[in-house]
């Protein structure tokens, strides 16, 4: 173990023999006597395990006593972290630095001593499939990819495509296969190239699907490959109809906007944990994000609101296959959907799909209040997931 300070926190002197870790109220803690923890303080990087900063201290001047007596009173206070070693060899040094950031957010959120690093193996060891309108879609994929999930795919509803994927170490999410990092260019964009000519535009990363290009490189100018789409199996695996674009089932899916009633249906039935977001009427709705077995589902939903209104199975069937055009959805209500939802999965992730607040519950924004409400949905009876029995 190599403990570090917390890396989200500043240190600042209140005066010559008192230490303040972090400034808001809410987060610093103050100790006194500290007048000989500036050097060792200084150490605390998570680059040294414990008695590699105790000798280090001692070279320095600082008795040993005394150094053991910091790490004590910082460890004690909860803001010493002891960064596992070997999170320190799974992250290369480009992707912890890139994700340093949500390492030290994780840290304090949760209260964990490991700097992150709990957290951040979990989203990376997940894949996440996102199924929906591409606007909100492809924000909450940028947030995601941001984040550290391990992969990040973004297709149509209940399609076998995907149209946009990000790896572990993307700085955004982008196409598959694209040599550089696109952030999430819609398809048919193009961008130019300083380094050409006039700033020609170069290769469109986001072909539709089929495209090809020619390959100043190959023989005759001879096609190659698609860069921009991912490479899908032939067929989807039992039991999984439409859904995926890859052989392993996805670890979470989010479900953006109408979509099949039966694709819900499948997600149930394979025991995988989804999450829907609407935003539309200038309204955004994050939830209910559900635990097959465990939690109400999509369905339970319906079957309340069908119970309170008699009309609602007809209006379902209408909105199916109709929506507004345009949709009532701004940049700004875009934004903070996607990132409502993006949290919810992270929590999800981080933690265990039960801590999220849109399990059991919908979170709802009305525009133009920028207040969150949630609205609880109780396990119905009637629907036939049966997540009134925990299995």
């Amino acid at each position: 173990m190599r403990p570090a300070l917390k890396s989200g926190l500043l240190p600042v002197w209140r005066d010559r023999d008192t230490l303040q870790i972090g400034i808001d109220p809410r987060r610093a803690i103050a100790l006194s006597g500290m007048s000989q923890a500036a050097l060792v303080v200084g150490l605390l990087d998570g680059s040294r395990d414990r008695d590699q900063v105790v000798a280090a201290a001692a070279a320095r001047g600082i008795p040993v006593r005394a150094t053991e007596r910091i790490l004590t009173v910082l460890a004690a206070a909860g803001v010493l972290d002891d960064f596992p070693a070997s999170t320190l060899r799974g992250l290369p040094a480009p992707e912890r630095a890139r994700l340093a950031s949500e390492l030290a957010t994780a840290s304090l959120a949760h209260g964990d001593h490991d700097g992150g690093a709990r957290c951040i193996a979990r989203r990376r060891a997940t894949s996440v499939r996102i199924d929906g309108d591409r606007r909100v879609a492809h924000a909450v994929a940028r947030i995601l990819c941001s984040s550290g999930v391990g992969e990040v795919r973004v297709g149509p509803p209940g399609t076998d495509s995907c149209d946009q994927t990000c790896a572990p170490d993307a700085d955004a999410c982008r196409p598959k296969g694209a040599p550089h990092a696109d952030a999430c260019r819609p398809k048919g964009a193009q961008h130019t190239d300083p380094g050409r000519p006039n700033g020609a535009p170069h290769a469109d990363l986001c072909r539709p699907k089929g495209a090809q290009h020619t390959d100043p490189g190959s023989p005759n100018g001879a096609p190659h490959a698609d860069l921009c789409r991912p490479k899908c199996p032939p067929a989807s695996p039992p039991g999984w109809g439409r859904l995926p674009c890859h052989q392993a089932k996805p670890g979470f899916v989010v479900l953006v906007g109408r979509f099949p009633q039966d694709l819900a249906a499948r997600l149930v039935a394979d025991r995988i944990p989804h999450l829907a977001v609407l935003a539309t009427e200038a309204i955004g709705v994050v939830g209910p994000l559900v635990i097959p077995g465990k939690t109400a589902c999509l369905r339970c939903v319906d079957y309340a609101r069908a119970g309170n209104d008699p009309a609602w199975p007809l209006i379902l069937a209408q909105i199916a296959t109709r929506r507004p055009d345009p949709p009532a959805c701004d940049a700004v209500l875009t934004a903070a959907v996607s990132s409502q939802a993006a949290a919810q999965v992270l929590t999800a992730l981080d933690k265990e799909p039960s801590a999220s607040a849109a399990a059991n519950g919908t979170l709802e924004l009305v525009m133009p209040d920028w207040r969150w409400r949630r609205r609880s949905w109780s396990q119905h009876p009637a629907c036939p997931c049966a997540s009134h029995t925990v299995v």
